[in-house]
């Protein structure tokens, strides 16, 4: 009996253990058909959009300019030097480096001993000159009234020769007196000769006493020049440098002493290319009265405008070297280093963009109606720094990308944020589900055998509440194909 209850209840564990197993193949065979006859789910692929930032190119009128490096130089500046030699006696006291003088100041004197010596040398050899001058006018007048007394007599003596030749004929006078007047008026006539000789004799005395007045004339003008080269004055305000002269030194003739300069006579010079240099010409071909901006540093700004350009271009140089005036010099100084900004001619019909929304081939990326990128050709005209000016019938009016990168291209779709435009986070969206959708979405989320277990518990969580986040159904509605 206890045989048969045993073989019984093995029996039946023999039979549960086939069922189960059974069951077990059953299940699997079912999962497989069903994995088998299941058609392949196909995510469906949303088109990404990117974001860019996009500036609008309206044409208009613009001012460019370019950037230069140039060094400030004096306009007016004046080498100090002395023309004569001598011991220097005094000095002003502005006379140091940086100090600033008046138009009509002492700056040097020289000792004036040997130039006044000279000079009342000069003016004694003057007097003694004018006196003989005055001689030389006296004896002429005294020759002329001996040259007419002669002239007076002879003419005495040829009357009384005259007579005695008459008196003859009439037979009264005798060849006796008649030969001793012809001998008188021979006499008379010699002596108007030796009257003329004394005449000229005294005419080329006044000329040597006037050729010699005006030698010592010249000779005091010198030694006057002499003294007053003795003095340097400062020719007009300015301030001093390169001073190397010091109280009790001697000078040489032409000896530079330093240097004054016009503080406010200051300009830049700068070179530019010949191409930047072209911009600057007028219709005329002459050089654009244009203003310039001066910087060095922060503190350090002045306003210019553009005077002169170079005659020539120097050896071994390129380009053109321009000037430009300075209008109010506060703080500059010769030798100054600078940076400026050259306005120039104004250019029409241009765009201004940033430089890196164009890349190496002039091109830039527009917005075109459907959001999407268009890529097209411009002009490029000017570099302004950051930016660019450029020039394109197809870009005007136009959304153009500000930063081209690599994942931009045609055809892209874009979202556009301008500049200075404020784009606000969207907050997310919920939605209220009927009891149908609810279920729906729920049985999908259970039965996908691909999600975690704890992920369908946060989704099914989600399914549950009231209001759904609108981004979470559409996520599962687009994987269940509706």
């Amino acid at each position: 009996m206890r045989f048969f209850r045993k073989g019984l209840v093995g029996l039946f564990l023999l039979t549960l253990s086939i069922g189960i197993l059974a069951y077990a193949g059953y299940t699997v065979s079912s999962a497989v058909k069903d994995r088998i006859s299941k058609k392949p789910r196909i995510p469906q692929k949303k088109e990404r959009v990117f974001t860019v930032n996009v500036v609008s190119s309206a044409p208009e009128t613009i001012v460019p300019f370019l950037s230069a490096f140039g060094e400030i130089q004096s306009r007016r500046s004046l080498d100090l030097r002395m023309a004569t030699s001598g011991q220097v006696i005094k000095l002003s006291e502005n006379f140091v480096e940086g100090g600033q003088v008046k138009s009509g100041e002492i700056l040097v004197q020289l000792s004036k001993a040997d130039a006044l010596s000279a000079l009342q040398k000069a003016e004694t050899d003057l007097i003694d000159a004018k006196t003989e001058v005055l001689e030389a006018e006296r004896a002429i007048d005294l020759v002329k009234d001996e040259l007419k007394s002669a002239n007076d007599q002879a003419d005495l003596r040829t009357q009384a020769l005259t007579r005695q030749i008459d008196l003859k004929n009439r037979g009264v006078g005798t060849a006796a007196a008649v030969e001793v007047a012809e001998l008188a008026a021979s006499s008379a006539n010699q002596a108007i000769l030796a009257k003329r000789s004394s005449f000229d004799r005294a005419k080329a005395r006044q000329a040597q006493a006037q050729t010699r007045l005006a030698r010592v004339q010249l000779a005091v003008s010198d030694a006057k020049r002499f003294l007053k080269e003795t003095t340097l004055i400062a020719e007009f305000d300015g301030v001093l440098s390169d001073i190397t002269l010091v109280k009790g030194g001697l000078v040489s003739p032409n000896e530079r002493l330093g240097r004054l300069i016009d503080p406010m006579a200051l300009e830049v010079a700068f070179r530019i290319s010949t191409e930047q240099y072209a911009r600057l010409l007028n219709d005329n071909g002459d050089l654009f009265k244009g203003k310039a901006e001066l910087s060095m540093g922060a503190n350090f700004t002045a306003d210019a405008e553009l005077s002169r350009d170079s005659g020539s271009v120097a050896a071994g140089q390129s380009g053109r070297l321009v000037f430009a005036k300075i209008l109010e010099p506060r703080g500059l100084k010769p030798g100054d280093f600078v940076s400026l900004k050259v306005s120039e001619p104004p250019v029409k019909y241009v765009m201004r963009v940033p430089a890196s929304s164009i890349n190496s081939q002039d091109e830039v990326l527009i917005v075109d109606g459907e959001n999407r990128l268009k890529r097209i050709k411009v002009e490029v005209l000017r570099i302004q720094g950051d930016d660019i000016l450029i020039r394109s019938r197809d870009a005007a009016g136009q959304d153009i990308v500000a930063e081209q990168t690599q994942v931009l291209g045609p055809g892209i779709k874009v979202k556009t944020v301008k500049a200075g435009e404020v784009v606000e986070s969207e907050e997310p969206s919920f939605v209220e589900l009927s009891s149908e959708r609810r279920a729906k979405l729920i049985a999908f989320i259970e039965g996908n055998g691909y999600i975690p277990a704890e992920v369908k518990t946060k989704i099914i969580g989600q399914l549950e509440q009231e209001k759904v986040p609108a981004e979470v159904v559409d996520r599962i509605e687009s994987r269940m194909g509706g």
